[in-house]
């Protein structure tokens, strides 16, 4: 066994703030409720329902991971958060449509005591939001400030020991990263000057840091991806990961892909549409908006797929990717995906994908899953980039220069490794050669004794 590293205990109150109090963040907070009160089960969070392997297989131990790791539990939790509308979560929920009315008319007497913050604002980055409750500043650095106020009074007046922050808000217009990201010094220096290039989301990603609070972005935006927020988060000793909670299509494209390339089959195209209508889908129909979702969703083929290595295979993928507001779906996503492989001498065949999901169910979970291990991450001493994380992403944050790893299942066996190696266990590789050295001993010693 390893030895296990110095893990501060979970105690007292963990506040989960949510930049962003639509229908993803209400849905999570009406979940988490919905399952410390017994009215359901919080399906599709690993740290919850998930199990861990430990040691051989022949020693069965399987624990759930939240009886393996010294997480908070659900009724440690305490929820805040902003927003550009000022309905209360359940006014929220309500709106948002995604949860059955009558499981939120019964969260109804806790929903409706969460209200959101006023929200940091630039139309400029979300062109198809009109909300009227946000702050004013003279500069960024002030609305930067204003938010540090907020996290800590939110801290005192909840009795908070610790807090988190998860984006989920809406993606923002695409930026590239320039001169004002490089350095802590040039990104402090902008906010001052209220650079047109610092977007919302990484005032956010500052003021939460500053704050010794780990982040973790949910949408493509750039946020934290820049080394100016990196700084930030080594400076102060924080976690933050990302970006873009891994839903829908591009979690069926993570499970599908790793298997045709573990079959050496051919891929020549892979064309993917979805329809959507709520307020992610209306915030997406602007061009600016779309493209930056584009960028996150396009790069997931591009990790699983090694173009260079396996040109034969790979080298000439057609990958299409559409995404239409329908507002008569609301949350209810429907994704369609049609791949083009080749087998055996070339010969063609094809998959068809209809997904019919529903976006805030499946995001939810991996609010609490990253809130809970960055939460953990912290009291254990780590702090920067969580690659390990990688698993909740469409477009996993790395190191500077290292390619993100978008295959699921290595994604899983990595996330796994890191729990067992924070808490002394031995690593597990899955070769299992030990099994059948053992057993060929065996075998070698019965036929001594026969000889």
């Amino acid at each position: 066994m390893n030895k296990q590293i110095k893990i501060q205990p979970a105690t007292g109150k963990l506040g989960i703030l949510t930049p962003g109090m639509g229908a993803v963040a209400t849905t999570f907070i009406a979940g988490v409720i919905a399952a410390r009160k017994g009215i359901a089960l919080p399906i599709g969070s690993l740290t919850q329902m998930g199990t861990i392997r430990l040691g051989k297989r022949t020693e069965d131990r399987n624990p759930r991971i939240k009886d393996f790791a010294p997480l908070a539990g659900l009724d440690q939790i305490v929820f805040g958060g902003w927003d550009v509308y000022s309905d209360n979560v359940y006014q929220a929920a309500l709106e948002a449509k995604v949860l059955d009315r009558t499981l939120v008319e019964q969260l109804k007497d806790e929903l409706q005591t969460i209200s959101p913050m006023k929200a940091v604002f630039d139309k400029t980055y979300v062109r198809n939001l009109d909300g009227k409750h946000v702050k004013t500043g003279a500069t960024k650095m002030d609305l930067a400030e204003q938010l540090m106020e907020d996290i800590r009074r939110f801290k005192a007046d909840n009795g908070c020991d610790r807090l988190v922050m998860v984006w989920c808000a809406s993606t923002e217009a695409y930026l590239e990263a320039s001169d004002v990201h490089q350095s802590l010094e040039a990104f402090e220096a902008g906010l001052r000057n209220n650079d047109e290039r610092i977007a919302p989301s990484m005032i956010y990603a500052y003021a939460a840091l500053q704050c010794g609070v780990p982040f973790a972005n949910g949408a493509p935006n750039l946020t934290c991806d820049i080394p100016a927020i990196v700084e930030l988060s080594h400076k102060k000793r924080v976690p933050v990961g990302g970006k873009d909670f891994k839903t829908g299509q591009t979690l069926m494209k993570t499970i599908v892909a790793p298997g045709l390339h573990a079959r050496a089959l051919g891929v020549r195209g892979w064309f993917s549409s979805n329809i959507l209508g709520n307020r992610d889908g209306a915030v997406l129909d602007a061009p600016e908006n779309f493209k930056t979702k584009e960028v996150s969703k396009g790069n997931v083929l591009d990790g699983i797929f090694n173009a260079e290595s396996q040109p034969e295979l790979y080298g000439d993928i057609y990958h299409k990717i559409r995404i239409n507001y329908y507002p008569p779906h609301g949350d209810n996503k429907e994704s369609w995906d049609n791949i083009d492989i080749f087998g055996w001498l070339g010969y063609p065949m094809q998959i068809k994908i209809n997904f019919l999901c529903r976006d805030s169910i499946l995001a939810a979970p991996i609010v609490l899953d990253l809130a809970l291990f960055l939460d953990l991450a912290q009291r254990s001493g780590m702090m920067g980039i969580q690659e390990w994380l990688s698993f909740y992403f469409k477009a996993p944050q790395t190191a500077p220069g290292l390619p993100p790893q978008h295959d699921i299942f290595k994604q899983l066996s990595k996330l796994e490794n890191t729990l067992r190696y924070m808490m002394g266990e031995e690593l597990i590789t899955h070769l299992g050669l030990d099994y059948y050295e053992d057993l060929v001993k065996e075998y070698e010693e019965l036929l001594q004794t026969h000889s």
